[in-house]
């Protein structure tokens, strides 16, 4: 595979820079910024790992690019692991960056060096999963990521498509496809901890498939952890064994009737209601039968088609943070009352960047299909046999349950089997105990798999945190940070049952910045700031690209 041929010529290339993996210690220097993007002081570094884990006379190596936020309080107490999700996230180009660079130096006390790399099979490995080279096929693909619903032929389209996917990565990617499992991805984490030269054990926060990969390297590993937080908790046991994560949409639908009842009791601060007496109830509804009504008249703008799965796509991505949904009531209330010039421009800010490259747009749900489907063991061979766990998604949640569909098809046909898989339990008994956190209305990981995961960790512990969306980082808390920094620092663990308080209430406006100013003083929180949020970061590749005609939100 000319792809395996480029890695390796690339290891040889790198060899002067990058430290072997028989190499204790990772030499940092200053970062290309255009691949690592920061506002706060960072640094990278390349160490050389095994290709193959499971050929244990090769010398075929692999290149991680490795970054380190630096912390602010030096000397540092050594360096913490990040993963930020998907599978097929990426991590070199978020961590640096403010606001989540700011949060989480502030979550884990400003004394920890924060480290991260892109695994296996993403973007910005050296072996993403990249299975089609042909751009008709590319632009094929993209505009076939819908939810089931969007018509009454498109859940057969999903299917279709999940086989189609299958069999064009196994034609162009069988070999390194099968060298991204989590399994490996766990041994590079290690590889990088023994290279840090520090004690040899295990600082990590994963969130959202973060705590499934953390959960695994705790299984492999339990004796090299030293510290671990999994936050924003999937089922690892769904993950690996059942046809869809099913589990997963719990909560999705009681935290968007959230938007509502939320922007009800402020409606001086939610468009949505603020001028008029509808309950919470009734602008749901208005929503729902939205919904209904552009799946079949979408409504056509200058230059964008608001149809069902532009409109599903947009508040699927708003329940990762309430942080956003001032902004989405604002976008409700624009199509109400037929506000389409304002509309517009909303969408064009929405939509800022246009596509330029197909290819690297459907990376990430190539990436996410890469990982995950070679990590499941399940596999269905007929469209009949796969409706049964349609009916469950359908059943578990109407807002997100059509979502990801097209994932789940594509891993039920799936024909890469990886070199190694994890298929042991998760009964684990850490060196130290994991902390797990949950929040109480999370709509893509429910407090109760933070629950059931940690049931089977010995000594661990469930920190619930009252707030709405996508792990810790959607609920701004200055509890949260005195939790986890006293964690990282010496191990405290909170007692059982501790619930944090959430410091920004719906529709309020206070943000992580306030509450880290609250706890650190005022200016901890640099000025430089992006327009972005921690929601668009965490756990990003559970749901397809958002289709704008043509552009990607």
């Amino acid at each position: 595979m000319s792809s395996l041929r480029n890695t390796i010529l690339l290891s040889f290339i790198s060899l002067s820079l990058a430290q072997s993996y028989e190499t204790l210690r990772l030499q940092w220097g200053p970062c290309n910024k255009t691949e690592v993007p920061s506002d706060v002081p960072v640094q990278c570094s390349t160490l050389l790992v095994p290709l193959d884990y499971t050929e244990k006379d090769s010398n075929e190596t692999l290149q991680l690019d490795l970054v380190k936020v630096i912390a602010p309080v030096q000397p540092s107490k050594g360096s913490i692991l990040f993963n930020f999700g998907g599978p097929g996230g990426t991590a070199r180009n978020e961590i640096g960056v403010t606001p989540i660079a700011q949060e989480l130096l502030a979550l884990t006390g400003r004394q920890y060096d924060l480290v991260a790399f892109d695994p296996r099979g993403t973007a910005g490995s050296k072996i993403p999963m990249r299975c089609y080279d042909n751009e008709f096929e590319a632009w094929s693909l993209f505009f076939d990521l819908n939810p089931s619903n969007k018509s009454d032929v498109e859940l057969g389209n999903n299917w279709a498509r999940g086989k189609m996917v299958a069999e064009t990565c196994l034609k162009s990617q069988n070999k390194t496809g099968s060298l991204i499992s989590s399994a490996f991805t766990a041994r590079d984490m290690m590889q990088v901890v023994d290279a840090l030269g520090e004690d040899g054990l295990l600082r990590y926060w994963g969130f959202s498939y973060g705590t499934t990969l953390g959960a695994t390297i705790a299984a492999m590993f339990p004796d090299r952890i030293e510290r671990m937080i999994l936050d924003g908790v999937q089922n690892p046991h769904e993950y690996y064994h059942a046809q869809a994560d099913f589990q997963e949409w719990t909560d999705s639908d009681k935290v968007f009737s959230s938007i509502f009842t939320g922007c009800v009791a402020n409606r001086e601060n939610c468009a949505l209601a603020k001028g008029n007496n509808k309950t919470a109830d009734e602008l749901e509804q208005a929503v729902w039968d939205l919904l209904d009504t552009v799946k079949y008249n979408p409504i056509a703008l200058r230059s964008y088609k608001v149809d069902y799965s532009t409109l599903k796509g947009i508040i699927v991505q708003d329940l990762y943070d309430s942080a956003q949904w001032p902004g989405l009531a604002v976008l409700l209330n624009y199509i109400f009352t037929e506000q389409f010039d304002v509309l517009q421009d909303m969408l064009d800010a929405l939509n800022a960047t246009q596509i330029t490259d197909i290819f690297a747009t459907i990376q990430q749900p190539l990436s996410l299909a890469g990982i995950h489907c070679s990590d499941n063991m399940v596999r269905t061979e007929k469209f009949e046999d796969f409706l049964p766990a349609v009916q469950h998604m359908y059943n578990t949640s109407r807002i997100i349950g059509d979502a990801l569909v097209n994932l789940y098809s594509s891993c039920a046909q799936w024909k890469i089997e990886p070199k190694e898989r994890y298929t042991g339990d998760f009964n684990v008994k850490t060196k130290n105990p994991v902390l797990f956190i949950g929040n109480s209305d999370d709509a893509l990981t429910p407090l109760v798999s933070a629950k059931n995961v940690s049931a089977t960790f010995e000594g661990s512990v469930v920190l619930e945190v009252i707030g709405y969306g996508h792990s810790s980082l959607a609920a701004p808390s200055a509890c949260t940070i005195r939790t986890t920094s006293a964690y990282w620092a010496n191990g405290t663990l909170p007692p059982e049952g501790k619930v944090c308080e959430l410091d920004a209430p719906l529709y309020s406006g206070i943000t992580w910045e306030d509450v880290i100013d609250s706890v650190y003083g005022n200016g901890t929180f640099t000025s430089t700031k992006r327009d972005v949020s921690s929601w668009s970061k965490i756990g990003a590749a559970l749901t397809p690209p958002l289709i704008l005609n043509g552009k990607l939100a």
